[in-house]
């Protein structure tokens, strides 16, 4: 079967629903753990539980993702590393364990100085103390001299700070600031999160800018952390290891919906890629967890990125930088509020076989309001862990978990 073969013309299915019900699950934890006017206004009836469905385009286009048959012609393995990723000089520690290049990642601002070091203590204790992999910590401006200090005190590897440069954070020249402001003014009307222009630009980051980082170049695995989040469970093993040795090169441990409202077109200009690019279509992908109808329409399903440990030359290959340049070029992470989460997610379930992509079940995770636990039998004992199951996530309504699991039945 040639990769042509996958391409067709259907209509559109609109998926207007699981980000009304999201919007009204989070807005309820909000009222619990925030009962504030402000945030009572934000989750108004009139905000969270009216979703108009957008008409269907004239002449859209829709393409089968359908894991690929066996009979056409092979396609490359995904993702070869450009070139080998040199090795930091901190990676020769005296104490004979062996470790991956990899560092711990957390972008922070100064005034974020008690929540990142709420994260770094956590992971110091739960993992790093016994591994002392590298920190690299990014911020639009300087850190000031009291976040190095009790960042450095906490840190049991090497700390680097780092400035992301200005063409890589902030808004391009050529996006159109009334288009965009329209889109903005339009998500805080329906109250919907994060609608202003500083969490685009992180997101726009976070999808195609941080692995450029000159500090980020000597590494090829990160595990990015997020100030304010916490782990509940010993990580005894080395992930990073885990994953070089078992051919992984993305790990997540939250899956769920995204708000459809934010990527309106990211699924249309997804195909247009691919139709553009089939090749980079992996056999054997995870399109059954990103769609109910083979890639024709998008369920919303994506991985929680503010936790993920992953490969850095994954998204450096060649699969993943025409995809972010494509979708940049389309300005939706400014238009709408396209995400790094779905964007991650879309590219590794399509570039990436299946078996690539790894979920952290004995990892224990926490990001308000959402906690994954393990459910291994005996997990929680052995790891020491703090959570307990029926604060678990992964089997609420607005998790993604059994759209994971029957990829893998």
């Amino acid at each position: 079967m040639s990769p042509s073969t996958l391409l067709a013309t259907l209509r559109p299915v609109m998926l207007g629903r699981t980000a009304r019900y999201l919007t009204a699950a989070l807005c309820a934890t909000v009222r619990i753990l925030n009962p504030s006017p402000l945030s009572s206004s934000a989750c108004s009836t009139s905000h969270t539980t009216t979703m108009p469905t957008a008409a269907p385009s004239s002449t859209p286009l829709h393409i089968n993702l359908r894991p690929l048959a066996l009979n056409h012609t092979p396609l490359p393995k995904l993702p070869p590393a450009p070139s080998p990723t040199p090795a930091p000089q901190w990676h020769t520690p005296d104490d004979g364990r062996r470790r991956a290049n990899a560092t711990l990642l957390m972008l922070a601002r100064n005034s974020e100085l008690d929540k990142a070091a709420s994260s770094v203590r956590e992971l110091e204790q739960k993992f790093n103390h016994e591994f002392k992999y590298p920190w690299v910590f990014l911020n639009e401006v300087p850190f000031s001299d009291a976040f190095k200090e009790q960042i450095l005190e906490l840190a049991s590897g090497p700390v680097h700070f780092g400035i992301i440069p200005p063409h890589h954070w902030y808004q391009p020249d050529w996006i159109d600031e009334v288009k965009a402001t329209q889109g903005r003014d339009e998500m805080v009307e329906e109250g919907i999160i994060y609608a202003g222009p500083s969490y685009r630009n992180m997101c726009r980051f976070n999808s195609g800018f941080f692995y450029k980082h000159p500090i980020l170049q000597n590494y090829r695995w990160y595990w990015r952390v997020e100030p304010d989040v916490h782990f509940h469970c010993d990580v005894d093993e080395d992930p990073f290891i885990y994953m070089e040795d078992n051919d992984k090169h993305y790990g997540f441990t939250i899956t769920l919906l995204e708000f459809e409202k934010t990527i309106k077109t990211l699924w249309d200009t997804t195909k247009e890629f691919i139709t553009e690019n089939p090749h980079f279509v992996a056999p054997n992908n995870s399109v059954g967890y990103l769609s109910e109808d083979g890639g024709d329409s998008y369920n919303m399903c994506h991985f929680w990125s503010n936790f993920e440990i992953a490969d850095m030359d994954f998204w450096r290959g060649p699969a993943y930088s025409a995809y972010f340049d494509h979708l940049d070029a389309k300005g939706g992470f400014y238009y709408e509020r396209w995400g790094d989460a779905p964007v991650h997610s879309i590219a590794a379930a399509l570039f990436l076989r299946k078996d690539q992509i790894h979920f952290f079940d004995a990892i224990g995770y926490e990001h308000t309001p959402f906690t994954h636990c393990p459910h291994g039998k005996g997990v929680l004992r052995a790891k020491h862990c703090t959570c307990r199951g029926w604060r678990s996530f992964d089997y609420q309504a607005y998790s993604c978990m059994k759209q994971w699991e029957r990829i893998h039945a």
